[in-house]
């Protein structure tokens, strides 16, 4: 099916578009026979990168053509309700999943766009939502390293950067690359496949043990389950305000506005019952005290130099 004849690399040929479609139907109501519903799915892992085993690539005005022409259509006919999300691929291209959006067919048969982060800001994301805020964003890859030899597990840039900034840039979900692998980082393809990629756990043979991924998104999946919604907490770079007593004036308050909070980084989520969960990372060489208001009530709260808080409450 491909112009190379090879797994790696290569181009799906034309001719084999519609082919291709049917195969994701077949897939997908084969898996359903299993009692597996495939929610959704994104036709072609990292598009722009052929030295993964599998890969391909593809251009997105081949992608917007194989969904309109021929993917949208085969789900249509065949009353699939897995949804489309294209792109799947790293936040510095968002350019790519918003060419595919502006032709008017395959935009009809998409539902979000996935993204990963290996390069680029992921406010890569965001301009993704504002352009087309009738998409949802999605995070399907993200590799943590733990570092060899390391006495402590310093997880404040491992939770800033794939829960507080992923989230904060309007992605409804996080996903790993793993959740699992052998000693090995395995299993994986000799040619094109990861040999430093850590799981959240590490497996040998019937013992176990948890890497710094483990601990950092527990932060969230002990705390915030499926149904919570992200809701507004200051962010470092959003405007702050001091109030202070005139130098002339004794009880006269006055108010000044800075250009930066200087907040930790940090993300809140209100959860289906009711609960407010607050995640705050220190990623300072210092430990830092930061102070935390809702409806009107203060509290102090410190945070250790590469640690991670988090903090829940009643509504």
């Amino acid at each position: 099916m491909k112009t190379n004849n090879e797994v790696q690399g290569g181009k799906l040929r034309e001719e084999c578009y519609d082919v291709y479609a049917r195969y994701f139907v077949r897939y997908i109501q084969e898996m359903a026979k299993q009692g597996i519903k495939i929610s959704a799915l994104t036709i072609q892992n990292e598009p722009l990168n052929s030295r993964n085993t599998p890969s391909m690539s593809w251009t997105p005005q081949e992608q917007a053509e194989f969904i309109g022409k021929y993917l949208g259509p085969h789900f249509e006919k065949n009353s699939i309700p897995t949804e489309i999300v294209l792109f799947d691929h790293n936040c510095d291209r968002p350019d790519y999943p918003l060419t595919i959006l502006a032709d008017p067919a395959a935009s009809k048969y998409s539902a979000g766009v996935a993204f990963h982060q290996y390069m680029g800001d992921q406010s890569g994301m965001t301009t993704v939502h504002e352009t087309r805020p009738d998409m949802d964003i999605f995070f399907t890859e993200q590799m943590i390293i733990d570092r060899s030899g390391s006495a402590t597990a310093t997880i404040a840039p491992v939770v800033e950067r794939v829960l507080v900034n992923v989230v904060r840039n309007w992605a409804c979900n996080v996903i790993l690359w793993n959740l699992a692998a052998d000693t090995d980082a395995g299993p994986h393809t000799d040619n094109g496949g990861c040999p430093f990629c850590h799981g959240a756990v590490t497996i040998a043979g019937d013992q176990w043990h948890k890497n710094i991924a483990f601990y950092g998104l527990a932060h969230a999946s002990e705390f915030v389950p499926a149904g919570s919604y992200r809701i507004s907490s200051t962010s470092p770079t959003d405007k702050g305000t001091i109030l202070f007593e005139d130098e002339q004036s004794e009880g006269t308050m006055r108010a000044v506005e800075y250009e930066h909070s200087n907040v930790l980084p940090n993300v809140a989520f209100e959860t289906p019952d009711g609960r407010i969960v607050l995640i705050v990372t220190n990623t300072h060489s210092s430990s830092e005290s930061i102070w935390v208001r809702y409806h009107g009530k203060y509290c102090d709260i410190p945070v250790a130099s590469g640690s991670v808080v988090t903090l829940e409450w009643k509504k």
